[in-house]
């Protein structure tokens, strides 16, 4: 099986479900756009792509203009080849955006382990069937996906108090999932080197945050591991 990974910043990687990746032997190919590395221009090759997160937000493209190149890439996999997605925060972002949605600013910002609520559409979902009613997991977000409701296409799975679509679904193959179910116990702090991150993080929660936010993260671990399971082996039945 050959996953084309891309990320925006070289610290958010599939985490959890790249370890599982590897053992399973998949061949992974990552393009850090972020260090100017090129999507590959035949996408067919590849059964999924995995689009991470990163610091910046879809609408910059005079800043990052590979966002453009991203865009079409992503509307080239999931709208003409019907391939088999999966966005994580950003990446969720970006899809939502190439079905039509747009991307605003959350009200408020969505930080912390925070709880999840599942609508009954998860009920005959490939992937998230399984899956309780309501989870927990870690956010870390300041933008948000909206204006999907009259997108035929689009099924809404999952919501939050502050977010409507934390994960929906593009026709049968493409999800976007705007948590971070795949962390592992380095990505707190990880991530908390990040000054935008940071920045967003003391904003939300108060300075030197940082450490109460990692403990609640490893405290909730386990079941995010064993959720981040359950959905790589239900990928790996579209992706195969």
């Amino acid at each position: 099986m050959k996953i084309l990974v891309l990320q925006h910043i070289k610290i958010e990687d599939p985490g959890y479900i790249k370890d599982l990746m590897i053992k399973d032997g998949v061949e992974l190919t990552t393009i850090e756009l972020d260090e100017g590395e090129k999507i590959p221009n035949d996408l067919s090759k590849f059964d999924a792509m995995f689009c991470m997160g990163g610091p910046m937000d879809t609408w910059m493209e005079k800043k990052h203009p590979w966002l453009v190149d991203e865009k079409k890439a992503i509307k080239e996999f999931v709208v003409n080849l019907q391939k088999p997605y999966l966005g994580f925060c950003l990446g969720c972002q970006l899809l939502g955006e190439v079905v039509g949605g747009k991307v605003v600013k959350s009200k408020p910002s969505e930080i912390g382990i925070l709880e999840i609520d599942f609508i009954k559409s998860k009920n005959n979902d490939l992937l998230f069937s399984s899956f309780p009613d309501k989870i927990k997991s870690l956010q870390w977000h300041s933008y948000e996906v909206v204006d999907l409701e009259k997108k035929k296409d689009v099924t809404l799975i999952a919501s939050s108090a502050v977010t409507k679509y934390q994960i929906f679904r593009y026709k049968k193959h493409a999800y976007g999932i705007q948590f971070h179910i795949e962390i592992k116990d380095t990505t707190v702090n990880e991530w908390g080197c990040v000054p935008e991150y940071k920045s967003a993080l003391e904003k939300e929660l108060g300075h030197d945050a940082l450490e109460k936010f990692d403990l609640a993260a490893k405290e909730n671990m386990a079941n995010m591991n064993k959720y981040s399971q359950i959905l790589y082996n239900n990928f790996k039945k579209l992706a195969q």
